[in-house]
């Protein structure tokens, strides 16, 4: 196994690869090859004598996940069954697995997707006498979810009923063996606190840690990955702060000036050159985002030429919307002979899909739909996994329900 970088990446991308060592911020535009140069970045610490089950790669979906995995086993050869690409979830749920019994918790515990959790909330409803049509179950779920991820605390003039609810809610999780999904991250942070040892054998284990998409990481997660990186200082984070849309969700764009000033002798490259768009597009996107408030400078460019003008089209409603794509992408298959796999319609919400939907069967467009409600949300697929978590987690009181 033998790279070399200079052929292989562009200048900005083979001096990110080739530091393997210290801590290393990656500014890395849209479309501008960041997980080629990850990929190439990883199979270099390898070719270098960095032992793979010392390299934790973090990213942002386990589709992203498993396809840096593939990548890297693609690039090097090598089964690499030892190398850990995966989400903050994923690892969380792995250090828990092995450590959570020192917080008081069973192996064999269960978690909680958004429905169980909702229907542990109504059930301590409940249990507490309250009316249950006086609370609004998914409001209450995603403010115990800010309150336990720190996003938000119980204010001065919060209810005493929240708060036992919150309490509550937090007791029979415990009873029933089972964590949601924000204990993946919140549990190792506390056990980070409470069992130094347990922060200490990872550290000791995971010497090089990479995190992709680092604007979408919420404080939380930050502190994870410093946390593990304070000692070895080998921490190599990739993002962009303009592509930082999840601050819904807890992704904290803030977290760049955070690396910043935790890893002052960081080394700072960026990826401005774009693989993906046209001249055009990159300059209506230069001047958009210009106007972005506290941002690192960076500008997009390419030498793949200056591509067709953007076309704006304003329909009347959704009928007219999805009438007017269908027309377009039928009239560009057959005048320019591209195959319907050339095209692809993002949707803003998913009730929209269906009037999509609709215009291409009458035009003989076929189509496939990625998204849309989730094969583990079916009715009939949700009991056959209540059982299997009721026959691995015998505590399991929401699921037995």
């Amino acid at each position: 196994m033998y790279f070399d970088l200079a052929k292989e990446l562009n200048t900005q991308q083979c001096t990110a690869a080739a530091t393997l060592h210290g801590p290393l911020l990656v500014i890395a535009g849209a479309g501008s090859g960041k997980t080629r140069m990850l990929t190439y970045r990883i199979a270099n610490m390898l070719q270098n004598g960095i032992a793979e089950e010392s390299i934790l790669a973090l990213t942002f979906t386990n589709k992203a996940a498993k396809e840096m995995g593939e990548r890297i086993r693609s690039l090097t050869n090598l089964p690499l069954k030892k190398l850990t690409t995966t989400t903050f979830h994923s690892f969380g749920m792995g250090v828990l697995k092995q450590y959570i019994q020192h917080l008081g918790f069973k192996n064999n515990f269960t978690i909680y997707d958004t429905n169980d959790r909702m229907a542990l909330i109504k059930e301590v409803i409940q249990n507490l006498d309250y009316v249950v049509e006086t609370f609004d179950l998914y409001e209450l779920s995603t403010l115990f979810s800010d309150i336990k991820t720190k996003r938000k605390v119980f204010g001065a003039n919060a209810s005493d009923k929240i708060r036992n609810l919150y309490i509550e809610y937090e007791k029979h999780l415990k009873a029933y063996n089972a964590v949601d999904f924000d204990d993946l991250i919140m549990k190792p942070l506390d056990l980070f606190e409470k069992k130094p040892e347990v922060l200490q054998a990872l550290r000791k284990r995971y010497t090089h840690i990479l995190v992709d998409e680092f604007q979408d990481t919420s404080l939380s997660q930050y502190r994870m990955v410093e946390l593990l990186a304070q000692e070895s200082r080998n921490l190599c984070v990739v993002g962009d702060d303009d592509q930082s849309i999840y601050s819904w969700r807890g992704a904290n764009y803030e977290n760049l000036v955070m690396f910043e000033r935790d890893f002052p002798e960081r080394l700072e490259v960026k990826l401005e050159r774009n693989y993906r768009s046209t001249g055009t597009i990159l300059e209506a996107a230069n001047s958009l985002i210009v106007n972005n408030q506290m941002r690192k400078e960076k500008k997009l460019w390419t030498d793949s030429g200056k591509g067709s003008s953007i076309r704006l089209i304003h329909p009347a409603n959704d009928d007219d919307e999805a009438a007017v794509i269908a027309d377009e992408i039928l009239m560009t298959h057959k005048k320019e002979d591209r195959p319907f796999s050339d095209f692809g319609v993002l949707v803003r919400t998913n009730s929209l899909i269906d009037t999509l939907e609709t215009k291409f069967t009458e035009r003989g467009i076929p189509s496939q739909v990625t998204g849309g409600q989730s094969f583990f949300d079916r009715k009939e697929i949700r009991d056959i996994v209540s059982y299997l978590k009721v026959i691995a987690n015998q505590d399991d009181d929401i699921n037995l329900l």
